[in-house]
């Protein structure tokens, strides 16, 4: 893609438009070999059940995906109301030498992994006035997305399909009237299954897709990771190109006029 389209959140700029995540893989070295065949700049880990310093003496992610490589974004998976969500930030802000982009969920039962909706707002509203950047994962419902936007969200992150599900952008039209009204970076989240998912999420003008088991999960996580790599690539392009109109019926791809005989 050109250098001047990147994706910009928050105030810094990003080439790549794929963010992973970093849990289910079957080692430390196989997550840091398919993270680096995606191309990810951006990485998010989970705070809760990751360690990135605060049980010395255990594997530290960090040692395998340095800091200064990547942006790391730590999350609030596992988090079912607004102060857990929030403690688990500002951990992560202690942790990381106050670092502050995070993503945001607050998860509403364990068999769904829905977003509860109320307690995300709440948590949102918390962190952003304690100086916060939150991307936030949310319901793919356009007014609660432009809700987090008008808060104050620096990304907003609809879920295509429930996590881990790969089933999918099973709303079309709701992620399409979530990126026309919005003002903000929209980086689907949740959901994806495989590359051609990925192309259509990017199609529908998301600016980026975070996914985590359809890499991790994979047979092949590191080819996996690569496919998806040129998924959003072909999917922004396509995008940025246009696609042509739908039809009902057959249109020649030769003029009819001036044939021979």
């Amino acid at each position: 893609m050109p250098e001047t389209d990147v994706l910009n959140i928050a105030g810094q700029t990003y080439t790549s438009r794929l963010l992973v995540g970093t849990g289910k893989y079957a080692s430390m070295a196989l997550t840091a070999s398919a993270i680096q065949a995606s191309g990810a700049q951006i990485v998010t880990l989970a705070i809760r059940r990751t360690n990135i310093g605060q049980n010395p003496g255990e594997p530290n992610l960090l040692d395998v995906l340095p800091a200064d490589r990547y942006t790391l974004l730590p999350n609030t998976a596992g988090c079912y109301t607004a102060d857990d969500a929030v403690r688990t930030c500002r951990l992560a802000r202690e942790l990381l030498d106050g670092h502050r982009l995070v993503k945001l969920e607050v998860l509403g039962d364990p068999k769904t992994l829905y977003p509860d909706i109320t307690a995300t707002l709440d948590a949102a509203r918390t962190l952003i006035a304690e100086g916060f950047e939150v991307m936030v994962y949310c319901t793919d419902d356009p007014i609660i997305c432009k809700r987090l936007e008008d808060m104050g969200c620096v990304a907003v992150m609809p879920l295509a399909a429930p996590i881990g599900s790969g089933l999918g952008v099973q709303n079309r039209y709701n992620i399409l009237s979530i990126v026309e009204n919005a003002r903000v970076p929209i980086i689907v989240d949740a959901g994806v299954g495989t590359a051609s998912d990925a192309a259509i999420a990017m199609e529908l003008g998301c600016d980026g897709v975070l996914m985590n088991t359809a890499i991790a999960e994979a047979g092949d996580p590191v080819l996996m990771a690569g496919a998806m790599r040129h998924a959003i690539v072909a999917g922004r392009l396509a995008f940025r190109a246009g696609r042509m109109p739908r039809r009902r019926h057959a249109s020649a791809s030769s003029p009819e006029d001036g044939l021979v005989g």
